[in-house]
Parts: structure tokens; C-alpha cells; sequence
């Protein structure tokens, strides 16, 4: 009787969550890796530099901490670029001044997706990531409330739109004051 070996592949390979061949490949550059990850309610930065006894993360920001700041925490393309700008920030302070590379995991490389718009705000607050990340302001701005004040017609569809907003006390049509404000108090923050 023949004995049948089978091969049981790695528990995060199985689950579709890490992308070995690409880690490899990342890891094998010895850049520290400006990784972004993006959840259903948040965004998660993290600056990860690799060891031999496990990785090494050496700066970490989320969005939720953009609501000491009255920032509205979602998973959008203005929460994203704070949330960049907000890591760059951390790493700024530290007197980090090396090359990073940006590692979006199992993310596709979609144009003007959220994990540009995050390497954008880390480019802006001063980190030198690998790439060109050409995005137009108005992609993570709210600086247009054109759209906020057509909707406001249709209170329906502005309530579904803006719902989460209207209940936590925030008006759409001024997002894009309270972004400006948000971002220059991220500048002047002391880390």
C-alpha cells in the first residue's frame, strides 16, 4: 500500500494573508517597509524594519488618533492621507532620514487608491518613500462642497451619504475646513 504525504502550506499562506514571495522580496532589500493596511471602520500605518529575531516596528499610527483632533476616523481617501501624514510625522520626529518602501500586502496597485493617498501623506510630512505618487489634492480633500451642497436637496440620499457624519455632529459641507485645520495641527504637533 503506497503512503500518501500531503503538504500542508503555511497557516497565513492558506488564509490568503501574506504574499510570501513578495515579503521576500521586500524583506531581501533590507528597506524598511512603510506598510499601509486598511480595515472595515480604519486605517493602519506602521513603519516595520526587518530583524533576524522577528520585525521591528518603529513607528505606528492609526486613524483613530486623528480623533483627538475632531477628525471624523473612517476608511476614506482624507482619512488616509492624515493618517500617512500623521506616520511621517512620527518617524520625522524620531530623525528617521532613510529611504522607505511602501507595502501595501495583498492590496491591488490601483491608481489613486487608499494606499497612495496614505504614501502621498507620508511624502508631504517628509518621509522619502521609493516611487512617485502624483495624486490631485481634491482626490483626499473635502475642499469641494459642491457635491455635499447638491445632495443637501435630496435629504434621503444625504442622509444615507453623510449619516455617520450628521449623527457624530459634524456638517459635510465644512469637511474641508476641518481637513485644512487637521492637517496644519498635524504640522505644528510635537512628537
Amino acid at each position: 500500500m503506497k503512503k500518501i504525504i500531503k503538504h500542508v502550506k503555511f497557516r497565513r499562506r492558506r488564509e490568503s494573508a501574506t504574499n510570501y514571495k513578495k515579503r521576500f522580496g521586500i524583506v531581501k532589500g533590507g528597506i524598511t517597509r512603510v506598510v499601509f493596511r486598511k480595515t472595515n471602520s480604519m486605517i493602519i500605518g506602521q513603519a516595520i524594519s526587518y530583524s533576524d529575531k522577528g520585525d521591528v516596528i518603529e513607528a505606528r499610527a492609526d486613524s483613530k488618533e486623528l480623533a483627538k483632533m475632531k477628525w471624523p476616523s473612517r476608511a476614506n481617501r482624507a482619512t488616509a492621507y492624515l493618517t500617512g501624514y500623521l506616520l511621517g510625522k512620527k518617524l520625522g520626529s524620531k530623525g528617521k532620514k532613510e529611504e522607505y518602501i511602501l507595502d501595501i500586502g495583498l492590496n491591488p496597485p490601483i491608481k489613486n487608491s487608499l494606499s497612495f493617498v496614505f504614501a502621498k501623506g507620508c511624502k508631504d510630512a517628509g518621509l522619502n518613500i521609493r516611487g512617485s505618487f502624483d495624486i490631485k489634492e481634491e482626490l483626499y480633500n473635502y475642499s469641494d462642497t459642491g457635491y455635499a451642497s447638491s445632495l443637501k436637496k435630496n435629504k434621503s440620499g444625504f442622509e444615507k451619504q453623510y449619516g455617520r457624519y450628521l449623527k457624530e455632529g459634524h456638517d459635510p459641507e465644512s469637511l474641508g475646513k476641518l481637513f485644512n485645520e487637521t492637517k496644519k495641527a498635524l504640522s505644528e504637533i510635537k512628537l
